[in-house]
């Protein structure tokens, strides 16, 4: 199901990024500011094709009207905090989604949501591990340790302000044999997660104590991207009736 709905929101082709010149966006912006016209329902832009975010979001009755995932460059730079480098991409991401929507004629006033979620021990950042050894050395890395999982989130309106907000969660594993952690390598699992491991899965029976927000460490810190959606006017409730009707059938 996942997988279809992404493949109908993707683009079948990339756009470059908007010109320095007007666009379709700052107009549509500024004719909202100028009218007070009839209120349609927005358009919400998904700066992502994570399907762990896609499920998070649809949990609270939203739907993202298309996914506009950015191929940025996201390995830290020299010296960066884990604070900073969440921060950094979820904003990036977020810019270079606004971007590519900027002249679409579909979307170009629609709302750009982005996320980035880190993983840290101290000021030691765990990225997606890239092959099996990396993903073997995170796991003893947290092994019987606590860890802080952070989740930068980057709101931008259709009127370009940039509202952000960062999550973090405290974990902590228990102490982990080889037997264990080599099982876990094996299982795939840990392919494209941050710090190696998804708590959502199978390493769910690795954790021996959370602190803080739980949809934070699966991808995507649900509470608090609900009440920047809803305070910048985005109709969170807008689909919950139909929830209802679908359990009256």
């Amino acid at each position: 199901m996942i997988s279809s709905l992404k493949a109908h929101l993707l683009p079948s082709f990339v756009r470059g990024p908007a010109s320095s010149r007007e666009t379709l966006r700052r107009s549509l912006a500024r004719e909202r500011a100028q009218t007070k016209g009839e209120e349609v329902r927005p358009r919400l832009v998904l700066a992502s094709a994570s399907p762990r975010r896609m499920t998070l979001l649809a949990q609270v009755g939203v739907t993202p009207d298309a996914l506009r995932p950015s191929s940025i460059d996201e390995s830290a730079k020299r010296g960066e905090m884990p604070r900073v480098l969440a921060s950094r991409l979820a904003r990036s991401k977020a810019e270079t989604a606004r971007d590519q929507i900027a002249n679409d004629q579909d979307l170009a006033d629609a709302y750009v949501l982005a996320a980035d979620t880190v993983v840290a021990v101290g000021r030691k950042i765990l990225m997606k591990p890239a092959h099996v050894e990396e993903a073997m050395a995170s796991l003893q890395l947290l092994s019987g340790r606590t860890h802080m999982v952070l989740t930068s989130v980057c709101l931008i309106t259709p009127d370009d302000k940039i509202r952000t907000r960062i999550v973090d969660t405290r974990v902590r594993f228990r102490h982990l044999t080889r037997a264990e952690i080599e099982s876990y390598i094996a299982s795939r699992e840990w392919r494209g997660k941050a710090g190696g491991y998804a708590i959502q899965g199978l390493a769910g029976c690795f954790v021996q104590r959370i602190v803080g927000s739980y949809t934070n460490v699966v991808g995507l810190p649900v509470t608090e991207v609900v009440g920047m959606l809803s305070a910048e006017g985005f109709p969170i409730q807008y689909n919950w009736l139909k929830f209802a009707e679908v359990d009256r059938d």
